[in-house]
């Protein structure tokens, strides 16, 4: 199987705006949570990982919302390091699970706010913004929209159609989606604890991501995407499997499409939601690949849930992690709270790492799993 490398990215949080800011702070234990008082989001206070709204790179052009801002601004970033022919043999994929919604909030419920908040719609005008001519994907498929994004872009440039993908995801935090996460009594009181005996909920977070895959490597420290797969519980609309059968199933496969074994595998960056039953499905499936004594990390209390972006915002920091051999603890995690321990990473690791897999779940059964490889 040819080999397809990541030759560029960027993470735009409320951490940093390149992916070298946001490690270098994650190094330095800093969080973009904290408590927020805005009744324009709440009735009550929250915790979020939240953008404060005086950025400079989401103002500017009024034509495009701030979904579309984050996204074109991160893109931006990614190409200046590897800036391909974008309208020759290159895709571009977005990822996100709800785009626009925010504007049902300030707009009349027209058939032209229908059009604009359209996920198409944005894709159409980012693709027109840096000049693609193929037409861009969309996935949105909940919580594992980001590494979905990965294993298509994988899976586009294997075919032979195309040279390069980028793939991009963002979400925002609205009323709309705090108030039906909280309908769920999904949302934690204080910073999320993932996998801890204290957790209690998610904390939610925006942001954006790039990542530009390439049939041809760029620098010699190009990390590949070896092995990805997806998998569905067909269990229930939000509750997760009870076994987690299913994400160990997409966890088997991308191992044998990496042609890797478990004990080859260096750390897990989990999804680590802190959900009592979605932290409980992933140590279980986890266990089931017989991975447990992996070590693992949810970067969930340093960036919230970052929705459809978290696929790509936590693979980016995994695939540093490759590339200095240093792994980030999980920070929230004091004592094991799920059936099955895992390894917890809890402090700075040093190693040498070779091979990463990243995990995600999300509403309506989804799982992705994928591979990351330095060689």
């Amino acid at each position: 199987m040819a080999d397809v490398f990541i030759t560029a990215d960027n993470i735009l949080s409320p951490i940093g705006v390149t992916t070298a800011d946001n490690f270098e702070r994650l190094k330095a234990g800093k969080t973009g949570v904290r408590k927020h008082y805005n009744k324009l989001l709440a009735d009550e206070p929250f915790y979020a990982s939240l953008f404060d709204g005086n950025e400079a790179i989401l103002k500017g052009n009024t034509h495009y919302t701030k979904f579309e801002r984050l996204i074109i601004a991160s893109i931006t970033d990614a190409l200046k390091q590897y800036p391909c022919n974008l309208a020759h043999r290159t895709a571009l994929i977005i990822c996100s699970t709800k785009g626009n919604i925010s504007l049902l909030e300030t707009g009349d419920n027209t058939p032209v706010l229908k059009q604009r908040i359209s996920l198409s719609a944005s894709a159409k005008l980012i693709a027109d913004h840096f000049g693609f001519t193929s037409q861009p994907l969309v996935i949105s498929n909940a919580c594992i929209s980001g590494l979905m994004g990965i294993i298509t872009g994988k899976r586009l440039i294997l075919s032979g159609e195309y040279d390069n993908v980028v793939i991009t995801g963002a979400d925002e935090i609205s009323k709309f989606i705090l108030s039906g996460f909280g309908s769920f009594q999904a949302i934690s009181s204080g910073p999320c604890k993932p996998f801890d005996i204290g957790r209690d909920g998610i904390t939610l977070g925006e942001g954006a991501a790039t990542m530009i895959l390439s049939a041809h490597q760029n620098s010699g420290d190009d990390v590949k995407v070896t092995g990805g797969a997806v998998s569905n519980d067909a269990n229930h609309i939000s509750a997760p499997s009870r076994t987690g059968e299913e994400l160990k199933q997409a966890i088997t496969k991308s191992l044998a499409e990496a042609n890797l074994g478990n004990t080859d595998i260096d750390f897990i960056s989990a999804h680590g939601t802190a959900t009592v039953y979605n932290d409980e499905m992933e140590a279980k499936a986890i266990t089931l690949a017989n991975m447990r004594h992996i070590p693992l990390n949810s970067l969930k209390g340093y960036y919230g849930h970052t929705l459809g972006a978290a696929g790509l915002i936590e693979s980016i920091i995994a695939i540093q992690s490759l590339k200095q051999n240093i792994m980030i603890p999980s920070l929230g995690f004091e004592e094991t709270g799920t059936t099955d321990s895992l390894n917890i990473c809890t402090e700075l690791l040093s190693g040498h790492y070779q091979n990463c897999l990243k995990t995600a779940s999300g509403f309506g059964g989804c799982n992705a799993a994928v591979i990351f490889s330095k060689k």
